[in-house]
C-alpha cells in the first residue's frame, strides 16, 4: 500500500481508503469485523463512516460508526478514522438547529464519539451545507472541537467549488482551521469534478476523497452488454447507467488495460488516484476478498502517457454517466 499527505495540511492516509456504508445495513457486526481486518492486513489506514450510515436495509442511523467502533477495538491509533455530521439522521435532530449550526455540531460529535468508542476523531466532514449557517459559525464550531482535542482535522463533502474557496477565505480571515479535504463524486466515467472543484482544490491545497470510485460498480469489471445487472446489486436500481454510451466507454477502458496486463479495476482506482489533488480513493466493501482487489489495485501508477491515452477514452470534465 502507499501512503501520501490528505491535501497540504491533512493527515497521511493509504492511497485506497475503505467506505463503511454497508456496516449496519448489509453488514452484521461479524461481517464488519472481517471486512476491518481484511483493510487493516492490507495496509488501509483511512475509514470512511458518517452518523446517517447504517439507516438503509436492517440498519438504523449510527449502526455503522457502533459497528466500526467495535471492529477498530486494539487498532484505534493504526488508523485515520474519519467521519461525517450534517445530514438528516431520521429521529429528533431538529430540535439541535441547523446542521451547520455550533448547537448541532455539538450534538452530533458528541454522538458520534460515543458510538465509534473513542475520544477523538481524526477527520470529521460536513456532510453537505445546510444553504442557512454561515460557514463562519461552522468553521468557529469545528476550531472549538479540535482546540479540546475531539477533532484532529475538518474536512467537508458535497461542497461547490465557489464554496470551498470561500470556506477557505472565512478560514484564513478567522485563523481557523481550514477544511484539508473534500469529498466529491468521481470517476473514470464522470470527471465532471475537474471543470470547477479540482481547480479549486488544487488552488487552496484541499485533498479530495473520490465517492463511487467505481461508478457504482459499472467499472469493478463484473458488467458486460447485454447482461443484466446482478439482482440486489446498486446497478439493478440504476437501469439509466447501463447504456449503450456507458458501456462503450467500459469496453474501452477493459481493451486500455487488457493492453497493458491490467484489470478494469486496477484502471479504475490506479487511474483516479494518479489525477490531481485525489488524496485516497474510497471504496466500499461487503466482503474481505472485495477489499484485498481494492487494495490491490493501487499498485498500479500510470505514466504520463497512460495517462494520456486514459484522456483520448475519457476526456478531463466528460460526463458519461
Amino acid at each position: 500500500m502507499r501512503y501520501r499527505r490528505l491535501g497540504e495540511h491533512g493527515p497521511s492516509v493509504s492511497v485506497v481508503g475503505l467506505g463503511c456504508n454497508s456496516f449496519g445495513s448489509r453488514l452484521d457486526e461479524d461481517g464488519t469485523k472481517a471486512v476491518v481486518r481484511a483493510a487493516l492486513d492490507a495496509g488501509i489506514t483511512l475509514f470512511d463512516t458518517a452518523d446517517i450510515y447504517g439507516m438503509h436495509g436492517r440498519g438504523k442511523a449510527g449502526d455503522s460508526e457502533r459497528h466500526l467502533g467495535a471492529a477498530l477495538k486494539g487498532h484505534r491509533d493504526q488508523v485515520v478514522l474519519a467521519t461525517k455530521f450534517g445530514l438528516p439522521m431520521g429521529e429528533d435532530d431538529d430540535r439541535h438547529g441547523p446542521r451547520g449550526a455550533r448547537r448541532y455540531i455539538r450534538h452530533a460529535v458528541e454522538s458520534s464519539l460515543r458510538r465509534l468508542d473513542t475520544d477523538y476523531i481524526d477527520l470529521y466532514q460536513y456532510h453537505k451545507p445546510d444553504g442557512v449557517t454561515p460557514l463562519g459559525e461552522t468553521l468557529a464550531a469545528l476550531n472549538e472541537l479540535i482546540i479540546e482535542g475531539k477533532v484532529r482535522y475538518i474536512g467537508s463533502s458535497q461542497m461547490p467549488a465557489w464554496q470551498l474557496a470561500d470556506a477557505a477565505w472565512q478560514a484564513q480571515a478567522d485563523q481557523h482551521p481550514a477544511f484539508v479535504s473534500t469529498q466529491v463524486c468521481y470517476h473514470l466515467l464522470d470527471r465532471g469534478a475537474e471543470t470547477e472543484t479540482v481547480p479549486a482544490c488544487t488552488r487552496f491545497g484541499v485533498g479530495i476523497l473520490p465517492y463511487y470510485p467505481l461508478a457504482s460498480g459499472l467499472l469493478s469489471g463484473k458488467y458486460r452488454r447485454g447482461e443484466q445487472a446482478p439482482a440486489g446489486s446498486r446497478l439493478s436500481a440504476m437501469p439509466g447507467w447501463l447504456t449503450d454510451a456507458a458501456l462503450d466507454r467500459v469496453e474501452a477502458l477493459r481493451a486500455y488495460g487488457a493492453e497493458r496486463g491490467l484489470s478494469l479495476l486496477q484502471v479504475a482506482v490506479g487511474g483516479l488516484a494518479a489525477l490531481p489533488a485525489v488524496g485516497s480513493v474510497i471504496s466500499g466493501a461487503t466482503g474481505p476478498e472485495q477489499v484485498v482487489a481494492n487494495a490491490g489495485a493501487a499498485d498500479w501508477v500510470p505514466r504520463p502517457a497512460d495517462l494520456d491515452a486514459l484522456n483520448a477514452i475519457v476526456a478531463p470534465g466528460e460526463r458519461v454517466v
